[in-house]
């Protein structure tokens, strides 16, 4: 039934007119994901880093991106639709395009991972240190004492000869039937006794001097090595150290001298027994450093060359925002350590006429650069190998029909 002069039926009176709406994509709109997968979050998250980072360092990045990310954090909350994922993943290229070679993983882990990774290369770096240093000074210190022991004993005995061919043997003489004095005890007083004529008294008096002073020196740096050499060898001397005037009649020559020919053979008594016990050190030094120099050290600067890379590689990556913890940082230093142990099998490396690096040296450099190192290796492999393959037979003339 319809009212006269309004043209409406009762059905509709108070209802609002319906609205005009445009036409859209319910499907792009509505969320169709019940629950998200999880790496729809993983990609937000990475997305907004590279923005972020995008925005402080002033990278130009179009509108329609930054909205693409933006409008992905609100889905993440309303849910997600299927054209907000694309647009995500598409906003994530672009991004990762831009700011290459920084990645999301990377400023990931220069957020949350430098700490640790600092902490294990420094505990890395002191456990290197705590080996290298002692075993270094160790090995430095007994060298150094060991070459001036070398120089003393060539001194020593150039003048034990010298000394025996100018004056002889003194005339008193070891009774028949007793036993020689030992060393380091005081020796008895001396018969006087004139010089031989053909020989300067002076002269012969300076190299007694000579001759007494390398003895001591050479008694006073056995008993440093003695110190840094695990093998204690008995000290001949040790049963007067402590008692300063003994210690003075065996090692200083005797007031006056009386008769320089028995000054000059109880010098001798006492340095065959120094002799003995600087030589035996100088051999268990040989043994005990020789080994560590050529086998431990070499593998352990090797291992100290491979921290200062990743330490100098971890600072730059971080200065640029590029680092990232990779698994190969482990089996570099197993490299470093195998590059080591070769480096050792050598003696000087020389660099040019003139210029050689110890093998210490060489070993850190190998576990800096250990590429190149192992390019050296190989390149020397393939100069081996193309010299064993035998040169291929001539080929025989043909003959020409008759």
């Amino acid at each position: 039934m319809t009212e006269p002069g309004n043209g409406t039926t009762p059905d509709s009176l108070g209802a609002a007119p319906a609205p005009n709406l445009p036409e859209h994509d319910a499907h792009a709109t509505t969320p169709v994901y019940g629950e998200s997968p999880a790496y729809f979050t993983d990609m937000l998250e990475d997305a907004e880093r590279l923005l972020k980072y995008a925005a402080e360092f002033g990278i130009d990045i179009d509108q329609a991106t930054r909205d693409h990310v933006l409008q992905a954090r609100t889905a993440s909350s309303t849910g997600w639709t299927e054209q907000t994922a694309a647009n995500l993943i598409a906003a994530l290229t672009t991004l990762a395009a831009r700011v290459k070679p920084v990645t999301a993983a990377s400023l990931k882990a220069c957020c949350d991972e430098t700490k640790p990774t600092v902490r294990t290369y420094l505990i890395v770096a002191l456990c290197l240190a705590i080996l290298i240093v002692p075993f270094s000074v160790a090995s430095f210190l007994a060298g150094a004492i060991s070459v001036n022991i070398r120089a003393d004993l060539n001194t020593a005995n150039d003048l034990a000869v010298k000394l025996q061919g100018q004056l002889g043997y003194p005339q008193q003489e070891t009774p028949a039937g007793t036993t020689p004095t030992f060393p380091c005890t005081a020796f008895p007083p001396a018969t006087p006794q004139e010089p031989p004529t053909a020989v300067d008294k002076n002269e012969i008096i300076t190299e007694l001097q000579l001759y007494a002073s390398t003895i001591r020196a050479i008694d006073a740096r056995a008993r440093q090595l003695k110190l840094l050499v695990p093998n204690h060898e008995p000290d001949p001397c040790n049963s007067i150290r402590r008692e300063p005037a003994k210690t003075h009649a065996v090692f200083q020559l005797p007031a006056g001298l009386p008769n320089l020919a028995q000054a000059a053979q109880d010098r001798t008594t006492l340095y065959q027994d120094i002799r003995y016990f600087a030589q035996n050190l100088l051999d268990d030094e040989s043994f005990f450093y020789g080994a560590i120099t050529t086998c431990i050290l070499p593998v352990l600067y090797a291992l100290l060359g491979t921290c200062a890379y990743l330490l100098r590689t971890f600072e730059q990556q971080m200065r640029n925002r590029t680092f990232a913890p990779s698994e190969a940082h482990s089996a570099r230093f197993l490299i470093a350590a195998i590059g080591g142990a070769v480096v050792g099998l050598f003696n000087n490396f020389n660099i040019t006429q003139g210029a050689s690096l110890s093998p210490l040296a060489l070993a850190f450099l190998v576990g800096y650069a250990v590429d190149v190192f192992f390019a050296f290796l190989e390149g020397l492999l393939q100069m081996f190998t193309r010299n064993t393959h035998p040169a291929p037979p001539p080929a025989k003339a043909k003959s020409s029909p008759s």
